[in-house]
């Protein structure tokens, strides 16, 4: 398995994640333009996308949505506008191609957000972005993957000092809102486990956090608990080039 970040943060979403000869994209937050880029690097086309996956129904996550048959959409209910033609249930695994996927409840102000879980023979992914708070009854079905693609939204007083309203620093600071850096590696730390290779902090604010500033977070709060972090490759997606990891030879 490996996957291909294409975008991530507040201007757009999208990854992409293969496995013998199976293509998911989760969320549709960036141009199709992008998308098809990306897909090309691999040989292959919009067409061969197998499923769609979309966390929530917020514009950075569904912009193009409208560019896939709802018979490829796969989603919480209520979550994308229209019809859709595959509702999947929370905890209730499903399959597409060689991927097996379960849908976990994430704490965000949109309709039924969720994260995924995405497992084939050998690995697993967790893509868990846009949660204010990490919920611990996750755990169980989520705990020890061995790729974790996690929400790292912003700094505290980074955010405190932006120019925002004080209503969306709110918002953003709250239980629906986004992970800032130390609650993302606390809930890393209740994540991950002896499998975990690779972690890719999510979502980073271009105004209120830098990759530095997540990063060096992190090591701070691996420390606080003992966790030596050079076990793991940590890195920080951007916003606009794309990222790959998991287990791909170029």
């Amino acid at each position: 398995m490996f996957f291909d970040i294409v975008g991530s943060g507040s201007k757009g979403n999208a990854t992409l994640v293969f496995s013998n000869g199976t293509t998911l994209l989760i969320d549709v937050g960036v141009t199709i333009e992008r998308i098809e880029t990306e897909l090309a690097r691999f040989n292959k086309t919009i067409k061969d996308v197998d499923g769609v996956l979309i966390t929530h129904n917020h514009t950075d996550h569904i912009k193009n949505i409208k560019t896939f048959s709802p018979k490829k959409i796969y989603s919480l209910a209520r979550t994308v506008p229209g019809s859709l033609s595959n509702v999947v249930e929370l905890y209730e695994p499903f399959t597409i191609g060689d991927f097996k996927i379960t849908a976990f409840p994430t704490s965000h102000d949109a309709l039924n957000p969720c994260g995924f879980l995405i497992e084939n023979e050998k690995e697993r992914l967790v893509y868990m972005t846009d949660t204010g708070c990490y919920l611990s009854s996750n755990t169980p079905y989520i705990k020890n993957p061995d790729y974790l693609i996690i929400e790292s939204n912003h700094d505290i007083q980074m955010l405190m000092h932006t120019h925002r309203p004080m209503e969306l620093i709110q918002r953003i600071m709250s239980d629906v809102g986004h992970l800032c850096n130390e609650d993302s590696a606390f809930a890393t730390l209740e994540i991950i486990g002896s499998n975990t290779k690779e972690i890719i902090l999510a979502h980073i604010s271009e105004e209120a956090n830098t990759p530095d500033t997540a990063l060096a977070a992190y090591e701070k709060i691996f420390r606080f608990k003992g966790v030596d972090i050079s076990r793991y490759k940590v890195r920080c997606a951007p916003q606009w080039e794309s990222m790959i990891g998991g287990d791909y030879d170029d």
